[in-house]
């Protein structure tokens, strides 16, 4: 046993103790069971599929039980997964199937029509049905016997995850994050949200999101808590679950809480034994925090990204009407410092880039050394935030450097989505930027500028979209221009750009 295998240590501790249920099956798992489970897999990924330490796992399912155990694998044996998003287009899953190199692809029945459509995957070792593993569960625990828990040699810098975040440039970059990493997330989450074996939450979030495994689920396991994973967010279904399995803690984006605020539920739940409600992706709106405060929920708001923590900053509940807007201050395991356009640290009260650094911080990029590079500069990690700090020390994001707008909890980064439309024949010049929506907080709004004689229109370029990208980050709306408003530079101005779009 070494001191990362989270599932065997409270298999010891407390081994008849609920760790994971999931939702739509209603299995329910002990840790000692989870343990079990993991170990034996381990030794079928070793043993019959010939997998062996760093080799990378990448998965195409939703939450399940089974994504659970290949977690509890990876950290007896050193095996990395790579959650991949099933909401990609064909193109994009490609291209990060090829740049993980798996030794193993392991694929839900329902997204089988996008393993098989392309040539990429033929060149992938091994190729296995979630099915597969859930029957090797079965069979596992059918058996009712003990095993020695197996383990590597696994260095705290090794990679646990490799994490595909949406690309500042034309493709998405996997970060890489360690057992080191994943250990002072834990921590430092504890430590702000009070964290306990007591605790039980609901997991919603998609397993492709650094979110879904590392603001709560992960710190759960490793402080044997309960977790419940559904495959999918559903307003309803959370209320219901909130009382009859006594949530204590929970994690979301904006637009769920504002959902379930709308469902006919809301009212009817009590949430009597439910702390607070951790929510992070965007701000939250004042109406919406009341809204939750008046139900006697706490809210509390906070900051992350998937190559550091995720967990960086906390907004105490008691503070979310006071600092209204605020992201909190740093969790307790990181250095901070904002620095001006000259790269000198601002001291005190003022604003600047926010730059990070501690054990949290990702060693890198996968197969990326230039995205490397320019992220991290002495360890310092440049999170490409404008950030405000007033005079309490308390944190406010202002502006995005890289443009990133979210949708429905989705980072959506323009330039990927503009690179793909450069490439249409009929289009001169585009800029997209986030606009403001009702429903999913931020939506795309294209800028375009067609070539002379051409006859595009909205549908069209839509249409031209479509199947290319995930729809959350097709643009919901298309604007055609004669020519784009530049600033005194000459490049793009963009704060006219969202003026007109007002």
């Amino acid at each position: 046993m070494t001191e990362f295998d989270w599932f065997a240590k409270w298999a010891v501790y407390t081994p008849d103790k609920p760790a994971v249920h999931e939702y739509e099956t209603a299995r329910t798992f002990t840790y000692s069971q989870m343990n079990y489970m993991a170990n034996r897999l381990s030794l079928y990924l070793k043993e019959e599929l010939g997998l062996s330490k760093s080799n990378r796992v990448a998965v195409l399912a939703e939450n399940c039980i089974e994504y659970a155990v290949l977690f509890g694998a990876a950290q007896k044996i050193g095996i990395t997964l790579v959650p991949i998003n099933y909401r990609l287009a064909q193109r994009e899953l490609d291209f990060i199937l090829q740049d993980c190199e798996p030794a193993l692809l392991i694929y839900e029945d329902k997204f089988a029509d996008k393993v098989f459509s392309d040539t990429i995957t033929k060149s992938i070792p091994a190729k296995i049905e979630l099915t597969t593993v859930s029957e090797k569960l079965k069979e596992y625990l059918s058996e009712d016997k003990q095993s020695a828990n197996v383990s590597e040699n696994i260095s705290e810098d090794d990679a646990i995850f490799i994490l595909y975040t949406s690309g500042t440039t034309a493709f998405p970059k996997g970060a890489i994050y360690t057992h080191k990493m994943l250990f002072w997330n834990s921590i430092n989450t504890e430590l702000r949200l009070n964290i306990t074996s007591d605790d039980k939450s609901i997991n919603c979030a998609p397993p492709f999101h650094t979110g879904s495994w590392n603001v709560l689920f992960t710190p759960f396991i490793h402080h044997g808590a309960y977790t419940i994973l559904m495959k999918k967010f559903d307003a309803d279904d959370e209320l219901e679950l909130m009382d009859k399995e006594e949530i204590t803690l929970w994690w979301a984006v904006p637009t769920m809480l504002k959902m379930m605020t709308e469902s006919e539920r809301f009212n009817k739940t009590k949430m009597e034994k439910l702390r607070y409600i951790v929510v992070g992706g965007e701000a939250l709106p004042l109406e919406v925090i009341k809204t939750w405060h008046d139900k006697g929920v706490p809210i509390r708001q906070g900051y992350g990204l998937t190559e550091v923590g995720p967990n960086v900053t906390s907004l105490n509940h008691e503070d979310a009407t006071r600092k209204l807007g605020s992201i909190g201050t740093p969790n307790f395991y990181y250095k901070t410092k904002l620095v001006d356009e000259k790269g000198e640290e601002v001291i005190g009260e003022g604003q600047g880039e926010l730059l990070l650094k501690g054990p949290n911080v990702t060693p890198g990029y996968w197969k990326n050394s230039e995205a490397t590079k320019s992220s991290i500069k002495d360890g310092w990690f440049s999170t490409g935030d404008i950030v405000k700090r007033d005079d309490e020390g308390f944190l406010y994001v202002i502006d995005r450097i890289k443009n990133m707008y979210i949708s429905g909890g989705e980072n959506v980064y323009p330039a990927e989505v503009e690179h793909l439309l450069r490439l249409h024949a009929e289009i001169s010049e585009v800029t997209i930027i986030g606009t403001a929506d009702d429903k999913w907080g931020e939506v795309g709004k294209a800028f375009i500028v067609k070539e002379a004689g051409s006859k595009l229109s909205e549908d069209d370029v839509k249409e031209y979209c479509t199947g290319k990208l995930a729809k959350y980050k097709i643009p919901k709306y298309i604007v055609f221009l004669e020519a784009m408003p530049t600033n005194d530079a000459g490049k793009i101005d963009r704060k006219k750009l969202k003026e007109l779009s007002k």
